[in-house]
């Protein structure tokens, strides 16, 4: 693995200005799907799961295979597509999304239903854990997600 280019291409790919300003939210406790969705469009910027993994020490690389890691590719792929069936008013509450709103992004994104719950679930999970910034307590965040199996929308990336 390669930490140093890793490194190098996050500083290419990386907008200083958004990230500060997504730092903000998350310290008052504001990330939303609109949020969820530029972290995912940069992660794909960044060449995906196989590049990011690809500059990893091997050790840490081990854990993920090449198929598991197409397949979080597509995962990434179809949760933006799913939250870019969203008008920016649901992306920003997501809890006005109710079943006929739900069924019309699953028809713009061209996905099952279940896969919008799922995506919603995760971003729950996920904007937990992005509290827990706000108050300090983020590594016992962290292992509770662990534990809750919050790495599963990722293709099952990291499946031994």
């Amino acid at each position: 693995g390669d930490i140093l280019a890793l490194v190098e291409q996050a500083q290419q790919n990386v907008d200083v200005a958004k990230a500060e300003k997504l730092a903000t939210k998350i310290s008052k406790g504001g990330f939303d799907l609109g949020d969820f969705r530029d972290q995912l469009a940069q992660m794909q910027q960044m060449g995906g799961m196989a590049s990011f993994m690809d500059k990893l020490p091997s050790h840490m690389a081990q854990a993920a295979s090449k198929t598991n890691l197409s397949a979080a590719d597509k995962q990434t792929k179809r949760m933006r597509g799913i939250i870019d069936s969203m008008t920016p008013q649901e992306r920003a509450k997501p809890e006005l999304l109710k079943a006929t709103r739900k069924r019309r992004i699953a028809a713009g994104a061209g996905v099952e239903v279940q896969e919008v719950n799922r995506l919603l679930a995760q971003f729950d999970q996920m904007q937990t854990m992005m509290k827990q910034f706000k108050g300090g307590k983020m590594a016992r965040a962290m292992a509770s997600m662990a534990a809750k199996g919050a790495t599963k929308g990722l293709g099952g990336l990291f499946k031994k």
